[in-house]
């Protein structure tokens, strides 16, 4: 019996009391019907309601172990995030994550750029206990990573397990626009 794997979405927005419906919410439906992936989707405008959305994944949600993609859909700067017009570097960021996110892959769309040193994915890594941390070394304006490159990221690891082997596909299948992206897996 195949283990189906899900994808937990966080989105920055500018105020989550607006309720329209953003690129990220219309992509990761149209994966669920089309690619029948499951995902759970949050906004949040501040540190604080991102922090309260993993902890209600992580401490709420019976169904924790499933969420093996964790999507962040955040602006920023290389390496640093970007909320409430307050930036939190990559290692704050893995404090918050701090033990919680066992054995996840940690995936960045290209809202900003991940470009990490061996050290810091490490780091990243060691503190969070995640498997992997993936994004994008370029941000361009004219392609969203959301409904380009990521969809194919999530349908290849449902299938396979292995990262090396799905960053291999990827690779082979949509050459072209993981250069351009710059796609990026650290592990």
């Amino acid at each position: 019996m195949e283990i189906e794997k899900f994808i937990y979405c966080l989105e920055a927005v500018p105020d989550v009391d607006n309720t329209s419906t953003t690129e990220v919410i219309k992509t990761l439906e149209n994966i669920a019907l089309a690619q029948d992936i499951t995902s759970i989707y949050k906004a949040c405008d501040t540190i604080e309601g991102l922090e309260d959305s993993l902890n209600s994944l992580v401490y709420d949600d019976h169904n924790f172990k499933d969420y093996e993609i964790i999507y962040l859909v955040v602006p920023g700067e290389p390496n640093n995030i970007l909320l409430n017009d307050y930036y939190y570097s990559i290692e704050e960021i893995a404090e918050l994550f701090e033990g919680k996110m066992t054995g996840k892959v940690i995936h960045f769309a290209n809202q900003k750029i991940l470009d990490l040193t061996d050290e810091e994915s490490q780091y990243f890594l060691d503190v969070t206990g995640a498997r992997a941390i993936s994004g994008y070394g370029n941000n361009t304006n004219e392609i969203s990573s959301t409904i380009t490159i990521d969809r194919v990221f999530f349908s290849l690891f449902q299938e396979n397990d292995d990262l090396k082997e799905v960053v291999e596909l990827m690779f082979q299948k949509h050459y072209n626009l993981c250069k351009l992206l710059d796609f990026r897996l650290y592990y």
